[in-house]
């Protein structure tokens, strides 16, 4: 069955790294990509939804932050796996993002590892 996951990320080598890196270790993973949170949104909104997405925190425009209220605040949203990948150093913000996502994975990001958490939170 495909795995269709969606990331939220500025950066377009991070998009480009997670998209190949997980498809090339799985077939089994379609990943789309976005560089706003305004653009995750609309996805969202217009296509067919994915089974878990994954969030950078600090983008310019809408943060990762305020698309996490956004997908919580929705009744179907709010249902998918949603793991926050980050370059936040500080211990408080881990701790809230620890508190408010189903998981997170460090910049720069190790793709098998990265699969891993995946595969934890689609098999719960």
């Amino acid at each position: 069955m495909v795995k269709k996951v969606l990331i939220v990320d500025d950066e377009s080598d991070v998009r480009y790294t997670v998209k190949h890196g997980l498809e090339g270790l799985d077939k089994e993973y379609q990943v789309g990509g976005v560089e706003r949170g305004e653009k995750c949104i609309e996805v969202l909104e217009n296509e067919v939804l994915p089974d878990l997405i994954i969030l950078d925190i600090m983008m310019p425009g809408m943060n990762g932050w305020e698309v996490h209220r956004r997908l919580k605040d929705h009744a179907v949203w709010r249902e998918i796996p949603l793991l926050f990948m980050t370059a936040v150093e500080d211990q408080t913000s881990k701790r809230m993002i620890k508190m408010m996502s189903d998981g997170f994975v460090e910049k720069p990001v190790k793709i098998p590892e990265l699969k891993q958490h995946i595969e934890k939170l689609l098999h719960q």
